[in-house]
């Protein structure tokens, strides 16, 4: 009878350990869900829009696919001597994930108003994969953490670089390419001249952008190049050797794209640089994933003989015995209790339903905006409406959207007679529109001058800030003034641009809400203080539609920053029709 009951009792205690395993991995399972899902979704914006990062959406399953090959050959659980009581670990890794879970509350909140705001999207990325980590550090300790930290940490190579250290980066691969192609062009005697980020040749310019930098390709090799060295489990130093390798792999191949574009230009004609250059590009890829992959079968032949493979081919499954084995003896994996995950899945949807109910409730605060539209000046008999180039409209994405061109006249002398033809200037003025939508602010933050101008050779040299321009009695619009040059002033050839930029949000803060201090609700977005980007969750805006409104005035002689300003506030009121 004793026996029979000690039977009994055994098997009702597995039958409760396995329901506890049971619930732990099912709140585990929704609890990593839920984080990483969000966490792919704030992404998922930049990897749509911004071609740069499209690449991104392959960064989540190679992660997956990483750790899969890693669960294959995991370490045995540490047990208590190496690393103290289990419990214990447990409670430490519970107190380390409080703060990053009270963390993720104000990066929602700021990120649904500022979806733009690049710093809080690797807040939330490392939020994520520290509480990731601490997962794996309670369930399997120190050997499960350092086996599993890369796949982890792999999602880094998918968040979008800050703007600081994006934009000179890019200007310096601009820059660098485009004098390298005028240098290697005229080597192959294609006469060719650099003026700023354009290269001149017989046929026309042609402009190095963003595209042409070698960015994309820079970026896409570093994924290309940490997947191969996880792949073949090569040491720390032939991984930074390959990445090394997969980054001059790309940055010569596109050197080598600048080169070949000059001389289709000089050779052919400028519209077939626009047919061979996507096709280039995708070939500076393929060239950089089997170069890589060379490389690295190169690097993994050399490795050490106690490296282990990711791959595992059957003659070396003896090698793996002993890991086997140390798994079966290893103590049970320390699971959370299930209070602490299901305490940590409440609190995400606490963050998720009380962000929405916040936008929600503010969103009765918010009242629309003066409706105003472009139109096109009078008595203007050189007026030329602009194509805008589908290239533009599949970036852009805008709703509604056109671009004119024309010339101001000479301004008359005090006398009545005019003055000398080279004060004429030439205006380009833009419009587009965006719908109220989740992406509708981070369109239309593609589209500024200091990030349009300087990416076809133009340098920043003033921003004079925003400033209302009446267009009635009663309705004013703000825009921000920007100054240009291109070309060096000693050789006569500099160039000026006075770019004005005013984006506008449909809805804006009721008066009564407002009170004495309206808020600016234009200008550009990437000089937004910290005080404005707070304001703008306080008042709930998200989601708004946008319009922007940008003019760029080419003086065709020297013209200093008030007498562009007096005449570009003169011409507004022409230019705008408002909606009474």
């Amino acid at each position: 009878m004793q026996n029979l009951a000690t039977a009994q009792t055994s098997a009702e205690t597995s039958a409760t350990l396995s329901q506890h395993f049971s619930v732990c991995l099912l709140l585990s399972f929704f609890l990593l869900a839920a984080l990483w899902f969000l966490l792919c979704q704030q992404l998922s914006a930049e990897w749509s829009l911004n071609e740069q990062y499209s690449y991104g959406w392959f960064v989540p399953f190679f992660a997956l696919y990483l750790f899969w090959l890693r669960w294959q050959d995991r370490p045995a659980v540490s047990d208590q001597k190496s690393e103290g009581p289990r419990n214990l670990r447990v409670l430490i890794a519970a107190l380390l994930a409080i703060p990053a879970l009270l963390l993720l509350l104000p990066v929602r909140l700021f990120e649904i108003a500022n979806p733009e705001w690049r710093p809080l999207t690797w807040i939330h990325t490392a939020a994520v994969v520290t509480l990731t980590l601490l997962f794996i550090w309670c369930a399997g300790g120190g050997p499960w953490l350092r086996h599993f930290a890369f796949p982890i940490a792999f999602v880094f190579v998918a968040v979008p670089w800050v703007t600081p250290v994006e934009r000179p980066v890019i200007q310096g691969l601009m820059h660098a390419v485009a004098r390298v192609a005028t240098e290697t062009a005229m080597l192959l005697g294609i006469p060719a001249h650099l003026e700023g980020n354009l290269i001149r040749v017989s046929n026309g310019l042609i402009g190095v952008n963003e595209a042409c930098s070698g960015i994309r390709s820079l970026q896409t090799s570093l994924m290309i190049g940490l997947l191969f060295g996880e792949l073949k489990r090569l040491s720390v130093l032939r991984r930074v050797a390959l990445v090394a390798g997969a980054v001059s792999i790309a940055l010569f191949a596109n050197f080598l794209r600048a080169v070949f574009l000059v001389r289709v230009a000089a050779t052919r004609n400028i519209l077939e640089v626009t047919r061979w250059h996507d096709i280039v590009g995708y070939t500076i890829v393929a060239l950089v994933f089997v170069g890589t992959l060379g490389l690295a079968y190169l690097l993994g032949r050399k490795k050490p003989a106690n490296a282990v493979l990711a791959g595992v081919s059957p003659a070396n499954m003896e090698e793996l015995q002993p890991t086997r084995l140390a798994r079966q003896n290893s103590p049970v994996v320390s699971w959370p209790p299930p209070s602490y995950l299901a305490t940590a899945l409440c609190w995400l949807l606490i963050i998720e339903i009380g962000t929405a109910a916040w936008y929600r409730a503010h969103e009765s605060n918010l009242v629309t905006s003066r409706r105003w539209e472009v139109q096109w000046p009078e008595n203007v008999s050189n007026l030329h409406q602009l194509k805008i180039d589908d290239e533009v409209r599949r970036q852009l994405r805008f709703d509604r959207g056109f671009a004119a061109s024309w010339t101001w006249p000479a301004e008359r002398s005090p006398e009545g007679s005019h003055s000398s033809g080279s004060d004429r200037i030439t205006c380009v003025l833009y419009f587009f529109r965006w719908n109220p939508g989740r992406n509708s602010v981070l369109l239309a933050n593609f589209h500024r001058p200091d990030v349009c101008l300087p990416a076809t050779g133009w340098m920043q040299v003033t921003d004079t800030g925003v400033r209302n321009y009446p267009i009635s009695e009663s309705f004013a619009l703000p825009f921000r003034h920007f100054e240009f040059h291109r070309g060096t002033r000693e050789n006569g050839s500099q160039q000026t641009a006075h770019a004005f930029f005013c984006l506008w949000e449909d809805r804006a803060l009721s008066p009564s809400a407002a009170g004495a201090n309206p808020p600016q609700m234009s200008g550009s977005r990437s000089s937004w203080t910290y005080a404005e980007r707070l304001r703008a969750v306080l008042q709930g805006r998200r989601h708004l539609g946008q319009q922007m409104m940008e003019f760029v005035a080419f003086p065709h002689s020297t013209a200093d920053l008030a007498e562009i300003n007096a005449r570009f506030a003169n011409a507004l009121p022409g230019l705008v029709k408002v909606d009474y």
